[in-house]
């Protein structure tokens, strides 16, 4: 609730700064609609340079992605070109402004062909308001100064899940990369480990809600998750906390956004997102020969082949859903 909260004020924040003026909405060469408020000091953002901006992305009445709590958005700036986006006004932009841009989905449509989301209908309009907190010159300052938000973005996603804990009361074992492991049962057969091949009975649960967003625990028609630990073949915090369990342990992973989705979208389709996991490992046994090496695995909902590498991140047109 508190997260929903936090969206809906950097919303009416951010498009209040705009919508007070009585500013009538512009237009870029490609038809994109646009307002910015703006002292006029400082220079407008050049090609070259990376603006540091919080986002707020709407449709209708519902907020379809926020960087307020969390990490803001880092974006290159380029040359204005009439590609119908965002881009198109960077080069406007000074540190300390607020701008919002209008796209109509039935535009966006034509433009770039394709369906529309199921969630977007042709008469839409999609809302994206910017503040932008800071503008830099070099890709050097920009690393340094998205290295400390990236600290501060972890030790939010740490405090978070430590508190959840506290409150219900829930004990947990810490593993040194940071997932927070309730063993129920450690299971007794070969222990988890880098090499191994683990097949995994697993729900996957949205955190704080619990909302569960997969499992293949329920239906046994379903083939256990197999992959080889310590392959990158998982996000890590699966690779970290199932060490601690041996064949038909059973138990739950608490996951920090940082060593699952991280900055990519997750099962809730939002960025920064901690996870729970109840799993049972089914089985473990040697990692196949190179030459009888399956395919790699289809990823469960939720886990990404890999970890996501944090480079900067540009908003979209139109929103992405998890498959």
């Amino acid at each position: 609730m508190k997260k929903v909260s936090s969206y809906l004020l950097v919303t009416v924040v951010l498009f209040a700064a705009v919508s007070c003026t009585n500013q009538e909405y512009k237009k870029t060469k490609s038809g994109l609609l646009y307002k910015i408020i703006s002292d006029g000091k400082g220079e407008p953002a050049k090609k070259g340079q990376f603006l540091k901006v919080n986002v707020v992305q709407k449709l209708r009445d519902s907020v379809l992605y926020s960087s307020e709590g969390s990490m803001p958005v880092y974006i290159p700036v380029d040359s204005a070109r009439p590609v119908y986006s965002p881009t198109e006004i960077f080069p406007l932009l000074r540190k300390g402004d607020s701008a919002v841009v209008v796209e109509l989905a039935d535009t966006l449509q034509k433009k770039f062909g394709g369906q529309l989301p199921p969630f977007i209908k042709k008469k839409d309009k999609i809302t994206i308001a910017f503040k932008v907190l800071d503008l830099f010159p070099s890709e050097d300052l920009l690393t340094a100064d998205r290295n400390q938000e990236t600290a501060k973005e972890k030790d939010r996603e740490i405090k978070s899940m430590e508190g959840y804990l506290a409150d219900n009361k829930i004990n947990t074992e810490k593993t040194a990369k940071g997932t927070y492991v309730v063993v129920q049962s450690a299971g007794e057969g070969t222990q988890v480990d880098s090499g191994k091949q683990v097949s995994v009975r697993y729900t996957g649960k949205l955190f704080p809600s619990g909302k569960v967003f997969e499992s293949n625990a329920t239906d046994q028609s379903k083939e256990p998750f197999k992959f080889v630990v310590g392959a990158g073949q998982i996000i890590q915090g699966w690779d970290d906390g199932l060490r601690k369990f041996k064949k038909g342990g059973k138990g739950t992973l608490y996951i920090p956004a940082f060593l699952a989705y991280d900055q990519q979208p997750g099962p809730g389709h939002k960025p920064y997102e901690n996870l729970i996991f109840d799993i049972e490992i089914v089985d473990v046994t040697d990692a196949p020969k190179a030459a009888d090496k399956p395919a790699m695995p289809q990823m469960p909902q939720g886990m990404p082949q890999g970890q996501p590498q944090g480079r900067p991140q540009q908003p979209q047109g139109q929103p992405q859903q998890h498959k």
